[in-house]
């Protein structure tokens, strides 16, 4: 088995610059926790809930691999508020597999939601969002996502590489537990650059200007065929003009 690829990481302190650079950054869980105000001690308190997510039921590839939750925020300057429960919907613009329907998910729980380090997490991202678009109301959707290998194989992004149809995006990755590949892949949407590297570090995060790249993770395996993996991820996307839905 190969080497993963190591992570490009960039400081809390370059962050923007990255961003406006490059169109995408990754970050450490101590230069996330940094640029969110929060320690990163904070984030693994969560990680826990990852072991409640109920079954996908929409996937369309045939599989039982994907476990998650859904919620939705209003953030305006650093203020989260959470909005009542709604469908996830996406173009068959953005996600050729699943665009076009209505997908209803089970809620995360309000006692996370609620958590003062859950709120400067949605915070902060949303500052950074501005930083990179500008001042607004961003509209983000929370996405708690296990990966299993169940069936021997699991996909992260079985609709491929892929834009959200947002404006900003972050990865963060959770946990790996028993599993080989899961490679993240990141793409110029308008060129042939790209970069190639592998997550590992819980709560180190990938972030995205979901107009100028396209994204995807590898599918994973079990390091052993005797025993279920999995990887754990939470996708957090803003969005300027409103939640996506039919009429948008």
């Amino acid at each position: 088995m190969s080497a993963a690829l190591k992570p490009p990481l960039t400081a809390a302190s370059n962050v923007h610059d990255a961003l406006k650079r490059e169109g995408h950054a990754v970050l450490s869980a101590n230069a996330l926790a940094t640029l969110c105000g929060v320690r990163s001690q904070d984030f693994s308190a969560w990680s826990g809930r990852w072991n409640d997510l109920p079954n996908d039921r929409y996937l369309l590839d045939g599989g039982r691999y994907r476990q998650r939750r859904h919620s939705c925020f209003i953030v305006r300057d650093s203020v989260v508020e959470a909005v009542p429960q709604r469908p996830h919907w996406q173009s068959v613009e953005y996600n050729a597999l699943h665009g076009g329907i209505e997908r209803h998910f089970e809620p995360m729980a309000p006692e996370w939601v609620q958590d003062s380090a859950w709120q400067a997490l949605l915070g902060g991202l949303g500052h950074c969002a501005s930083r990179l678009i500008g001042v607004q109301p961003w509209h983000v959707e929370a996405h708690p996502f296990r990966i299993t290998t169940a069936g021997g194989i699991g996909r992260p992004t079985p609709e491929g590489a892929h834009r959200d149809g947002v404006d900003f995006v972050a990865v963060i990755l959770v946990a790996r537990v028993g599993i080989k590949g899961g490679e993240t892949r990141v793409f110029d949407a308008h060129g042939p650059t790209g970069q190639r590297f592998t997550l590992e570090e819980p709560f180190s995060a990938l972030l995205l200007d979901d107009a100028r790249v396209i994204h995807e993770t590898t599918p994973i395996q079990p390091l052993d065929p005797a025993q279920e993996g999995h990887r754990d991820t939470l996708v957090l996307t803003y969005r300027a003009k409103g939640f996506q839905g039919p009429a948008n």
